[in-house]
């Protein structure tokens, strides 16, 4: 009796799971091995003939909890498929070192290229960041200075996609950041053109010159003014490089924020230059000014920030310094001056020169703040608009002075709470307040906790 149940409930789980095409003729399971191409394929939803064991190799009486294809990969070691690479760019880019290490066991060069991209594996892994790839083709002697057709290495190819693992590495083992490609492109050339804040830190902090340039005397400046890359472009600044230097064109940094219609790239460097106004009337070889350059590439958000500032002129020399000293000195912040003019009744706090400015209107498109914080102590009117329609706080939003922002703004509608400091790579306070923000989050240019212990790990 007990033999003949057996039999049945045997024949039962035979016809649940009937030989599909991955079983043998037994109804056992077989591991199938493939190739990186089938694999793919079928990953993308183009292998014509679904798995019957997938579907249908069940308990009897367990019915499917979820997706079949997920279930059966991880209930069922008959269903999971090894990928089996046919060359050692395959491998390096799904960061397999095990088969790496295998295919070169069987003699492929481990700086061989590949016949498409000219790609050599270290190329590959700086490429996909396989940093354990990376650390074993580099610890077997990989050619770190290997270039690809365009002149690219492997510490090109890791600024192009922001690899900052493998960055750290490449220095590590003596790459150089100072080669160049077939533009004369450094490494640092190509971070700050993709917007890599953090790589382009790790590069700076290991002391390259960030003053090369490259065949059209471009720097990395240049290349981050140019495509709209704010967060690089503050850090290059940071680091002392200089923005009024430029190309074999004549242009400097801010005429190619402006001709790009980056705004908020355009609003930092007329914010760092020694005189704005001289900054906005400054020709290039063509005989172009950054109000032509705008004109002529239809860059309207330009255009109107320039018309707005006409009414403005920050610089000193274009005021009435006799007839405005209270102004001028808002302006150089000279807080000292300001309070003797004041005390002494010279000038009235609230006082608007010839465009309707007020001594707040200078001090906030300077960011004098002890100016400003002295100024607003005094009983001065911060919704006095000048001829441009402005009040302080738009001047200081269009000179891009944070602190000053907050501080005007919050004598409207915020608290001024000195716990709450401003960022300047904060996006969403330039979202609030209808300021263009950095292109780079702020997550890229400050590791958290975890990231360093990774870093400290490996």
């Amino acid at each position: 009796m007990v033999a003949t149940v057996t039999a049945a409930v045997g024949r039962e789980a035979r016809e649940d799971c009937a030989p599909g095409p991955s079983e043998d003729e037994g109804g056992r399971c077989s591991v199938s091995w493939v190739t990186a191409s089938e694999d793919r394929r079928s990953s993308r939803g183009l292998d014509s003939t679904p798995s019957r064991n997938s579907r249908d190799c069940t308990m009897p009486g367990v019915s499917h909890s979820g997706p079949s294809a997920s279930s059966t990969e991880t209930g069922t070691p008959c269903a999971r498929k090894k990928v089996h690479f046919g060359s050692i760019h395959d491998a390096v880019r799904a960061g397999d070192v095990k088969q790496l290490s295998e295919i070169v066991e069987r003699g492929a060069s481990i700086n061989e290229v590949d016949v498409l991209h000219k790609f050599t594996p270290l190329h590959w892994a700086a490429h996909s960041g396989s940093l354990e790839c990376l650390h074993w083709l580099l610890w077997h002697g990989a050619d770190i200075m290997q270039a690809t057709i365009r002149g690219w290495t492997a510490a090109h190819i890791a600024a192009i996609r922001g690899q900052d693992a493998c960055m750290q590495a490449l220095i590590l083992n003596g790459a150089n950041l100072a080669a160049q490609d077939d533009r004369g492109c450094t490494p640092l050339h190509l971070a700050a053109t993709h917007g890599h804040s953090f790589t382009l830190q790790i590069m700076l902090r290991s002391g390259v010159d960030p003053s090369v340039t490259d065949k059209r005397e471009w720097k990395p400046v240049h290349y981050a003014a140019f495509h709209g890359r704010l967060g690089c472009l503050q850090l290059l600044v940071k680091w002392g490089c200089g923005i009024e230097d430029v190309d074999y064109n004549g242009n400097l940094p801010v005429h190619l924020a402006a001709m790009e219609g980056h705004l908020h790239c355009f609003k930092f460097l007329l914010s760092r230059m020694t005189s704005a106004t001289q900054a906005l009337k400054a020709f290039n070889d063509n005989g172009e000014n950054v109000l032509d350059l705008a004109q002529r590439f239809f860059k309207q958000n330009i255009l109107q920030f320039i018309q707005g500032a006409e009414y403005e002129r920050s610089d000193p020399k274009d005021q009435e310094t006799l007839a405005f000293p209270g102004h001028v000195a808002a302006f150089m912040g000279d807080l000292e001056m300001l309070k003797t003019l004041v005390e002494d009744g010279v000038i009235n706090i609230n006082e608007r020169d010839n465009h309707g400015s007020t001594p707040m209107h200078k001090a906030a498109g300077q960011g004098h703040i002890e100016c400003l914080q002295w100024i607003i102590k005094m009983g001065a009117d911060s919704n006095i608009t000048n001829k441009a329609g402005e009040k302080p706080s738009d001047v200081a939003k269009r000179f891009a002075h944070l602190a000053a922002v907050k501080l005007l703004e919050g004598l409207q509608k915020y608290d001024i709470d000195d716990e709450n400091e401003i960022d300047e790579n904060d996006m969403k306070f330039f979202i609030r307040h209808g300021v263009e923000g950095s292109t780079d989050a702020k997550d890229d240019l400050y590791l958290n906790e975890s990231d360093k212990t990774d870093a400290r790990r490996r």
